[in-house]
């Protein structure tokens, strides 16, 4: 008998936990040995059914053992093609690229240049980074508010939140933050109604203003949704604005989209939707298939770095290029973002419904099959409410033991954020209303 299948859940779990360190995250919520995935459902070691709405944080567009996927690794490992080749050349790289290519708007794929990163998201962001520094010959970057990059050094500079910085003197150098058009919480104090405009007006000024104290910056780098920051879109007028803008100022639009990217908010990639290219964009997550995988797409006219000066040991992973190609292959075929659209607008208008019969569900948002509920503390003649992690927690636990997998984020906790496979259906969304409204009523009861 292998070691280890003789014990009970509960074994294996305090086995892991004990090895593990504190800042694991996943396992902390959801205290279960996880054995076998289906589409958007898993099941644990003790035979219990989940429906995943977290997905690998994404990753997972196509949901769990998708059989083409499987079928394409079968045969590629089969094969006795190399499996890692470093940043070489080989047949299921190019077709990788062939596949990644074509979904790129036609007159930006002609000018497109890529790198391949270590197998993170984070990597990818360092790379971004790091490429528009040299091409520029500046330093600044301009983040924002909420944002979430990586937890990698120069990532995590960029990044929002404070908690994952607390104890690091220097971790936000060469980082300046302007204020995310969060229109339900205005930065700015009003009712969101001008939240895109006053923030379009920070930002101009913060780049043109002799005294802002700010030089030029080599890149300014957003988010379409925020994800971790709480599943907050802007709209494509602001967008649209912000392409203007650092045109106009000679500086490159990096758009990551290392969540936002394959169908996940409605279009192809999420800056689509306005009618933008950025100059950089930033690719992980789905992007492998559900294996390690990142890279960078960019303007060839930022292309200046020489041989060598980013590389990493596995960014030849083949099998994430084989899964990858496959991935992108079936979301085009099966229009995947345009039923992503439409199961969030269902999602969505669920959600809405239930919030009409709980205020602490303050504020549903989000984009194709990203979508947040802000959980609140409802107050008579109030605006908003104060932002309620306690609550928020208490319905993810509520979630879970209730069969479906949610996760939180956003300020203090406070959003509970769902990320379904691509490939749910409408049975498969009414399913998780019901478990969800549920929790809800659950978490308020105890």
């Amino acid at each position: 008998m292998v070691a280890g299948l003789a014990k009970t859940a509960d074994d294996l779990y305090e086995s892991v936990k004990r090895r593990e360190s504190s800042a694991r995250t996943y396992a902390s919520s959801f205290d279960t040995v996880f054995e076998s995935g289906t589409g958007i459902r898993m099941r644990d070691r003790s035979g219990r059914e989940f429906i995943d709405c977290l997905a690998c944080a994404g990753a997972l567009p196509l949901g769990h053992n998708h059989p083409e996927i499987r079928d394409a690794l079968l045969r590629f490992i089969d094969s006795g093609h190399v499996q890692q080749a470093l940043d070489l050349t080989t047949p299921a790289k190019c077709e990788f690229l062939d596949e990644l290519f074509g979904l790129l708007p036609d007159k930006w794929a002609a000018r497109a240049k890529v790198q391949f990163c270590s197998p993170s998201g984070s990597d990818a962001v360092e790379a971004a980074m790091k490429l528009t520094r040299i091409a520029t010959g500046r330093q600044p970057i301009i983040a924002f508010h909420g944002a979430y990059h990586g937890m990698t050094s120069g990532a995590l500079a960029a990044m929002g939140n404070l908690t994952a910085k607390a104890g690091l003197p220097g971790a936000a150098g060469g980082i300046h933050f302007a204020p995310y058009p969060y229109q339900y919480r205005c930065p700015f104090g009003t009712d969101g109604r001008d939240t895109d405009q006053l923030s379009i007006h920070y930002l101009r000024n913060l780049l043109c203003d002799p005294e802002s104290g700010i030089p030029r910056p080599a890149a300014v780098m957003v988010e379409v949704v925020q994800g971790e920051g709480g599943c907050i879109p802007v709209s494509d007028d602001w967008l649209r604005q912000v392409r203007q803008i650092t045109r106009e100022l000679e500086i490159p639009l990096v758009i990551d989209e290392v969540q936002t990217g394959f169908a996940r908010t409605g279009t192809m990639f999420a800056f689509q939707r306005a009618r933008i290219v950025p100059d950089v964009l930033i690719l992980s997550k789905a992007i492998g298939g559900g294996f390690p995988l990142a890279v960078v797409v960019y303007d060839e006219a930022l292309d200046l770095w020489s041989r060598g000066m980013h590389a990493g040991t596995f960014r030849g992973n083949q099998i994430a290029m084989v899964a990858g190609k496959v991935t992108m292959q079936i979301l085009r075929r099966d229009r995947l973002a345009e039923h992503a659209a439409e199961m969030g607008e269902l999602l969505m208008t669920g959600l809405r419904r239930i919030a009409s019969d709980h205020p602490e569900l303050g504020d549903v948002r989000g984009r194709g099959l990203m979508v947040g509920v802000e959980i609140v503390e409802p107050s008579p003649g109030a605006r908003r409410g104060r932002q309620d992690g306690v609550l928020s927690a208490a319905i993810k636990r509520a979630a879970f033991e209730n069969g479906l997998i949610v996760e939180t984020g956003g300020r203090r906790g406070s959003v509970l954020r769902l990320l379904p496979p691509l490939i749910v259906t409408r049975s498969d969304v009414g399913e998780i209303l019901d478990r969800l409204e549920a929790a809800v009523a659950r978490a308020k009861r105890e």
